[in-house]
């Protein structure tokens, strides 16, 4: 499956009857609240003693990308030009990979 193919699956199930604006408030609202359940489990397991629940991590994050693929679709874009855009503003910003010089000094109108 494609990123472009779940989106597609996911917006199956997203409201039709909302105008983009409610859509995408929508979907931001639900992406972090599901990105806090998601928190929420390594907590209980980094500071409660709880085992890391790897199976209700994967479906949190799979409520994650149901909302991420909402929201994009709000605002125009499906999710492998949102995808294949990040990867660019990755390589531009870290040319060699990750590193702290380069995260420490990055250009004004990096975002």
């Amino acid at each position: 499956m494609t990123p472009n193919d779940y989106q597609q699956a996911a917006l199956r199930t997203a409201p039709g009857d909302l105008p983009p604006e409610r859509l995408l408030l929508n979907g931001l609202m639900g992406l972090n609240g599901e990105a806090g359940e998601a928190i929420d489990i390594l907590k209980k397991h980094l500071f409660q003693g709880h085992e890391l629940d790897t199976a209700h991590m994967a479906k949190e994050l799979g409520d994650v990308a149901w909302y991420l693929a909402v929201s994009a679709n709000a605002i125009g874009y499906d999710l492998e030009t949102i995808m294949q855009m990040n990867v660019d503003k990755l390589k531009a910003r870290y040319p060699d990979g990750f590193d702290a010089e380069h995260s420490l000094h990055r250009n004004q109108d990096d975002i």
